[in-house]
């Protein structure tokens, strides 16, 4: 394990200029292929480490957010998917910009309904890239440090983390899915 975990940063130096190029772009393409926000943060600090890991992912999931503004206007069906999907997730529910920035910190929430919600609540593209960037940053941050202590554990204790999230899961899918109705949690105020 030793091995391994001495080989990546090595395999990373050989492939110098394109590896967080790569990285990036995998940011990039990350919703074709059906990954979540977390694993490809989480997968930059182990790689690139924390100050090298969090830059990428800021850079690949903005350039990620202003692609979603650009294929919204090109493709309208798309928007109007991601608008049925946000009746549905949120009913008529209006969010702040900083509700907005607390949610994509949670690795559950679809990223790209929330950049919808930014796209309705800014004026121009200019302002939502801003606004983008700022929502960015946090989840980069703490999930690409996660990334860089899986590298720092030693590698039973990786290996106990791995199986307990293993166990977590199996549990987890053993019980079924359960599904919360948004208005058991926030009740809605008579009109």
């Amino acid at each position: 394990m030793e091995a391994f975990n001495e080989s990546i940063p090595r395999i990373i130096e050989e492939a110098g200029w394109l590896a967080p190029v790569l990285f990036i772009l995998l940011h990039v393409i990350r919703p074709l292929l059906f990954l979540p926000v977390i694993v490809i943060c989480i997968a930059g600090g182990y790689f690139f480490g924390f100050i090298h890991g969090t830059i990428y992912s800021i850079i690949g999931l903005t350039l990620m957010s202003g692609m979603f503004f650009k294929l919204i206007e090109i493709f309208p069906g798309f928007r109007t998917k991601i608008t049925r999907l946000k009746q549905k997730v949120f009913r008529d529910r209006i969010l702040t910009i900083g509700q907005v920035m607390i949610l994509r910190m949670m690795p559950f929430v679809h990223f790209h309904l929330l950049s919808l919600y930014l796209m309705e609540m800014t004026t121009s593209y200019r302002q939502y890239i801003k606004y983008s960037v700022g929502g960015v940053i946090l989840p980069s941050v703490l999930f690409t440090a996660f990334g860089q202590a899986i590298t720092e554990m030693p590698w039973y204790v990786s290996l106990l983390f791995f199986g307990l999230l293993a166990v977590i899961f199996y549990y987890l899918g053993k019980r079924g899915t359960v599904v919360y109705k948004w208005e058991r949690f926030f009740h809605r105020k008579a009109v």
